[in-house]
């Protein structure tokens, strides 16, 4: 059952803890990175959401090629998830920022692909037997 939950609300949870929380802006910088040409890259709290995001994004389209029944509880809930951002971004001034749209954009891609992937497996899977003729 626990399959079945969408990991991208781990980062909607996550960022709603720091949007509720107050003192901690997406623009704070978490820490620095040196690069090899001698600059610096600084990444803040939103970078780091979008970067977990990611990853989370990426295992979600490997989860959407399952052909289990609880496969359709995870594209519900995940559209669940996708409809709260999508509310909280459009409500809350808070969230009207462009860390939480690329995180809404996530959610969004999620439930389109997650879909879109189990239609086009569910069709290869159980398409109709085709005979394999001999020359």
């Amino acid at each position: 059952m626990l399959a079945a939950v969408p990991l991208l609300a781990i980062v909607i949870v996550i960022a709603n803890a720091l949007a509720f929380a107050g003192d901690v802006a997406m623009s704070q910088p978490m820490f620095t990175v040196p690069l090899p040409s001698g600059g610096a890259l600084p990444l803040t709290v939103g970078d780091g959401l979008i970067l977990l995001g990611l990853i989370l994004l990426y295992v979600e389209m490997f989860k959407a090629t399952r052909t289990q029944s609880s496969t359709i509880l995870d594209h519900v809930l995940s559209l669940g998830v996708f409809i709260v951002a999508l509310v909280e971004f459009l409500i809350l001034p808070r969230f009207g920022n462009g860390v939480f749209l690329s995180l809404v954009v996530m959610c969004l891609f999620d439930v389109v692909a997650g879909f879109t992937v189990t239609i086009s497996a569910a069709r290869r899977d159980f398409g109709p037997m085709r005979e394999e003729r001999m020359p």
